[in-house]
């Protein structure tokens, strides 16, 4: 039962103590970079803009930096075992490390929420090079993913000091991939409301919607869910953890196999998502498919489209609303050969939600995928 909370009356609305603008880019550790960044560029469409390691003076790792339009993935690998990035690998395979913020200072953002009681990952410090001066520092969250706060108005260069610019000899095209929509963390057994209450008391943010094991259940398996924002929106982190079902959770395989708390899925943003995932498919991307009786009916269920029903029947992708509007969605099989980090691709017509009139179909088609690798 959630405690009771005092109503306080206030004639101006709270400051917002750490404004956000926004994912500045997403680092994953992975065993091969090289080989990573390839498989980005050619199945989703990213480009490569910058480079570290030792022919930058790094020595210990190389970093692949990859945009498309507002998405930059930096893919990291350990060149040496027993390093900080080698032991995560080996731990929870290829999987997110950090999610990094845009802020106006970095030195603040730091200030803010350690003294709120975040730990420190990263104290603040002003990095440059001949494009100007860039602002980081970083605090700890669940498991071993990190926030970095990065503040970047005082620098032009292509990524950050450190990195030079980076022509892997091959483009492809791009895949219409936009933004950051949300980050979804994995939780373990009871431990939702500790990450709400960090979010909410460490960083500012709002729980604006919670899911619970009647919402997002099937015959088998379960979880909770609940959804926080920052003040302006452009920042949502779902958090997740297992449910008591008759069989093991999404979640719980997640968790079993990554070794711990982490980044469930990175939900990205188009404007097409017919046209996304087509290209996407035609690439060699692997999506869930739900079965064929979700789309007998669904305009009855979720009212008129823009899109038409046949593009949507043939690659699977899924479709909710609510009173601003409507979503279509998507989600790929697991990127790596541990069932840990997928992605998902949305395109929003309004809507605010996160397909709950999803959960049901969605959770089967994971469940069959589970049984698959023998582990529902």
């Amino acid at each position: 039962m959630e405690r009771s909370k005092s109503v306080r009356v206030s004639s101006a609305p709270e400051k917002d103590f750490l404004p956000l603008y926004g994912t500045d880019h997403i680092e994953f550790y992975v065993g091969n970079a090289r080989q990573a960044a390839h498989y980005y560029i050619t199945a989703f469409g990213f480009r490569g803009i910058a480079y570290a390691g030792p022919e930058t003076g790094i020595r210990d790792r190389a970093s692949y930096v990859l945009r498309q339009n507002k998405l930059t993935f930096v893919f990291s690998t350990s060149l040496r075992p027993g390093t900080p990035i080698a032991e995560h690998v080996a731990r929870h395979g290829d999987g997110v490390k950090a999610i990094a913020l845009i802020v106006d200072d970095a030195e603040h953002a730091w200030n803010e929420t350690t003294r709120r009681g975040a730990l420190s990952y990263q104290q603040p410090e002003i990095v440059s090079d001949e494009s100007g001066e860039l602002g980081i520092s970083g605090i700890r969250l669940y498991g071993e993913t990190v926030h970095l706060f990065i503040d970047r108005k005082g620098y032009k260069g292509l990524f950050m000091p450190g990195f030079k610019e980076w022509d892997p000899g091959f483009e492809s095209s791009d895949t219409g991939l936009h933004y950051v929509d949300h980050c979804v963390g994995n939780v373990g057994w009871n431990q939702m409301n500790k990450w709400v209450s960090f979010y909410e008391n460490v960083m500012g943010f709002k729980n604006i919607l919670t899911f619970d094991d009647e919402d997002i259940s099937t015959e088998y398996s379960a979880l909770m869910s609940k959804v926080m924002s920052n003040g302006n929106g452009y920042v949502k982190f779902p958090i997740n953890e297992p449910a008591e079902g008759k069989k093991k959770s999404q979640v719980e395989e997640y968790l079993e196999f990554y070794e711990g708390e982490g980044v469930q899925h990175v939900a990205l943003a188009s404007n097409d998502i017919v046209k996304t995932v087509t290209q996407l498919m035609q690439r060699g991307v692997e999506f869930l498919r739900v079965p064929e009786a979700y789309y007998e009916g669904l305009e009855e269920r979720v009212g008129k489209l823009e899109e038409k029903m046949q593009p949507l029947r043939k690659l699977g992708i899924l479709v909710d609303r609510d009173p601003e509007g409507y979503l279509l969605q998507i989600f790929t099989k697991p990127v790596q050969d541990r069932p840990t980090v997928f992605f998902e691709i949305i395109q929003r017509k309004g809507a605010k939600s996160f397909g709950k009139g999803n959960f049901k179909a969605l959770f089967e088609a994971m469940e069959k995928e589970q049984e698959k690798r023998g582990n529902l």
